[in-house]
């Protein structure tokens, strides 16, 4: 905890103590303006850019019609309840908090003769406005997302869930950066010991900032940092992070990033998408299992076809044109481990690439480089196109962070087939579900309802089922109100 510093008895010491400690005159945008109002000193700290400049006027207008009799009587009360007409203004006796508010965006007005300080929260953020997320782009549905303001994202999710028990939970965490959290619940939904757990572990958090936002919070609070599968949703859709307060869960919004943190999450909630609930249930249905056999073909097609390369007597005689004719030159598992080097290549080179440049870069990829490796012998054509269909059912994954997961998990598999053949590969799986199946999100087994499986909430999984159907919420949740 920050030590405290109690206001002095004199006001030119209050301000030359807040001068120093924002350090004033060694920042152009740190702003200090002393005033004279009803024949009192007063002096403003403000922040240049994260404040409201017509507000402010408005304020010291007012203040400047004041005279000494004024604020003879009570000048705090006056100040506060009659003569600065704004909503959100608190009270601060401690001076190093007061500095910190500053920094954070309000103003902080010093009074001669008055022993608190007047925290003005007149601030606004350079933002962005609320686009559509490009990582969960819906054909129909709403276009708006999360931006990097705190207050846009907790008003966007409040426009959707209009319920008197919601709550917005405000925290700073970090020692230096002070940045700012909120923990977002309804109350009469969800799980105490959860919420509970989450302030817990949330004000347990000892680092002087958090450079990385909801990522630097997730490896605080998730406990597994050398596992590739994350245990946490991120959405930037305030319709997605609304159901999910429905069902009960509990929310993690960070100033600063666009990404809202939903806890807990299993392995099936990273394989939804918004996409499913804007169409009809069917066709919603036909979309996920799309998405699953993606997922699996992403993960076991490549193994499974080195497999068969190495050992084709593993295949049906109506199967035996799978494999390759020419092994070539190169190993067939280091030709694979190229190209998913290569595939990373590719892919940072697209994030780093302006957007204009983009599809020229992918043409150059697809084409050029694809069927020159395979002119010259670098790579045969079943390895191209199985790395492909790998690759695609990747990006088809609705969770950025499960796909490359999955990536990694994919090298695994490859690795322990080409060592050990057919054992291998089954135990290579077999390992993979065990991992998956001892895995928690926050105290809830990671394939839940699968493992352990509960029938209800695995059709609910498997099926997209109709809305008017879905009339209980999610059991492992423990929510208060179950029935929907």
């Amino acid at each position: 905890m920050k030590e405290k510093q109690p206001m002095f008895d004199h006001y030119d010491t209050n301000v030359s103590y807040l001068k120093d400690y924002l350090g004033v005159e060694e920042s152009f945008d740190l702003i200090q303006l002393d005033v004279v109002y009803a024949n009192r000193k007063m002096s403003l700290f403000m922040v240049d850019g994260f404040i409201k400049d017509d507000i402010l006027h408005y304020l010291m207008r007012g203040l400047s019609h004041l005279d000494a009799n004024d604020l003879s009587i009570e000048p705090l009360e006056k100040l506060i309840k009659t003569h600065i007409p704004y909503v959100e203004l608190e009270q601060e006796t401690d001076l190093n908090k007061a500095g910190d508010n500053v920094l954070a965006g309000p103003t902080a007005l010093v009074v001669e003769g008055v022993d608190k300080i007047i925290m003005i929260d007149a601030r606004t953020y350079p933002v962005r406005g609320p686009e559509e997320p490009d990582l969960e782009r819906v054909v129909r549905g709403s276009r708006d997302g999360f931006v990097e303001t705190l207050v846009f994202n907790t008003a966007l999710t409040r426009r959707r869930v209009r319920d008197r028990s919601l709550r917005m939970e405000y925290l700073q965490i970090g020692r230096r950066s002070q940045t700012d959290v909120c923990l977002c619940y309804i109350k009469e939904i969800a799980d105490d010991e959860r919420i509970s757990h989450l302030q817990r572990v949330l004000k347990e958090i000892d680092t002087d900032a958090l450079p990385m936002a909801e990522k630097t919070i997730e490896e605080f609070i998730s406990g597994q940092h050398w596992n590739p599968y994350p245990v946490i949703r991120y959405t930037e859709r305030p319709d997605t992070a609304a159901a999910h307060l429905y069902e009960g869960h509990v929310l993690i919004i960070i100033d600063g990033s666009p990404s809202v943190m939903i806890t807990p999450a299993t392995f099936w909630h990273h394989m939804q998408h918004a996409e499913e609930y804007r169409q009809k249930p069917l066709v919603g249905a036909y979309l996920r299992w799309v998405r699953f056999i993606a997922l699996f073909m992403s993960l076991f097609l490549l193994p499974l076809y080195y497999l068969f390369s190495i050992h084709p007597e593993l295949l049906p005689v109506d199967l035996s044109y799978i494999g390759p004719e020419e092994e070539g030159t190169i190993p067939l598992i280091v030709q694979f481990l190229i190209a998913e080097i290569g595939i990373d290549m590719l892919r940072m080179a697209a994030i780093h690439t302006p957007s204009s440049l983009a599809t020229a870069l992918g043409l150059v990829a697809a084409i050029l480089i694809g069927q020159v490796a395979v002119d010259v012998g670098l790579f045969t054509v079943e390895v191209v196109l199985y790395l492909s269909i790998a690759a695609i059912g990747t990006f088809a994954t609705p969770s950025y962070e499960v796909g490359l997961a999955d990536r990694i998990s994919r090298i695994a598999l490859l690795m322990v087939t080409g060592l050990f053949g057919l054992k291998g590969y089954i135990i290579g799986i077999t390992l993979w579900i065990l991992y998956l199946s001892n895995m928690q999100t926050f105290k809830t087994p990671y394939l839940w309802p699968f493992l352990p499986f509960s029938l209800r909430a695995f059709r609910d999984i498997f099926v997209r089922s109709p809305i008017p159907l879905k009339n209980r919420r999610p059991a492992f949740l423990h929510p208060k109100d179950p029935d929907r």
